[in-house]
């Protein structure tokens, strides 16, 4: 199996990653002990031994463990090439297809807010690419669908002051941040499908970003906001050390200027 790492600040992992396929509403009581997570951590040396169907199936058994602990140890186990489960706040409400609301506003000419079904009426584009989280893992070849987050700042009409976005999710607490340049790569999408089925709740869904040439940090899950500025306002991760400009380097196997 074979592993890519990144440096990084030393503190627990940041909420980029979706959650595996096929999972229901997280776990909502209180936060895993250090002792349970240690514990686990032996157990799953297993997956080393035994191979990729151990590793699924622990990575099925962890999810609702990961969102809940608070060491950020579970990070470390060896769960093959899957997604794995990452939230700052533990729970996350639900939106569906008659909830669900994309708000645009800040720099633009047409402030507006997006159904779902809005979404969905807008020209799709479909990519193959690899989600890359800073904490060293990677889930390669990733089917993606989704709008081009371009042809929605199109819409919108960026005023000449527009420099950059801020991004929000629903879970209440979670931001990111890109320039319009980076914002305007054709590999960076408002997903409304991965994985062949439409975007999960785990994943992010109904509606998540997906910046391809970017770390996982900067694919907001639960997207519910996209404000036009006139500077970049650092997001949630970006405020304890991560970059701002976190693009997938060297490290990891790709070139620096690797865009698409």
């Amino acid at each position: 199996m074979r592993r890519w790492w990144a440096h990084r600040p030393r503190q627990a992992p940041p909420a980029e990653s979706a959650a595996n396929a096929g999972h229901g509403a997280p776990d909502h009581g209180r936060p895993v002990g250090r002792r349970v997570v240690l514990g686990l951590l032996g157990a799953g040396t297993l997956g080393i031994v035994t191979g990729t169907r151990a590793q699924n199936a622990a990575t099925s058994l962890l999810a609702p463990i990961e969102l809940r602990d608070p060491t950020g140890l579970t990070s470390l186990l060896p769960l093959g090439d899957t997604f794995r489960f990452y939230s700052v706040t533990g729970s996350v409400p639900f939106r569906d297809a008659a909830t669900y609301r994309l708000a645009i506003g800040g720099l633009v000419d047409h402030p507006t807010t997006l159904t779902l079904a809005d979404l969905r009426a807008l020209p799709q584009t479909e990519l193959v690419r690899d989600f890359q989280c800073v904490t060293g893992w990677r889930v390669p070849q990733v089917h993606w669908s989704g709008v081009r987050l371009s042809t929605i700042l199109d819409r919108a009409g960026v005023r000449p002051t527009g420099r950059a976005l801020r991004l929000t999710s629903f879970d209440g607490t979670y931001t990111e941040s890109l320039t319009l340049e980076e914002a305007r790569l054709p590999d960076v999408l408002v997903a409304l499908k991965m994985l062949g089925s439409d975007v999960t709740h785990d994943h992010g869904g109904p509606v998540r970003l997906y910046v391809a040439p970017m770390y996982g940090y900067k694919s907001v899950k639960w997207l519910s906001g996209i404000e036009v500025t006139d500077t970049v306002i650092p997001g949630y991760w970006e405020h304890r050390g991560y970059d701002v400009d976190g693009f997938v380097g060297q490290s990891n196997g790709r070139k620096f200027d690797e865009r698409t």
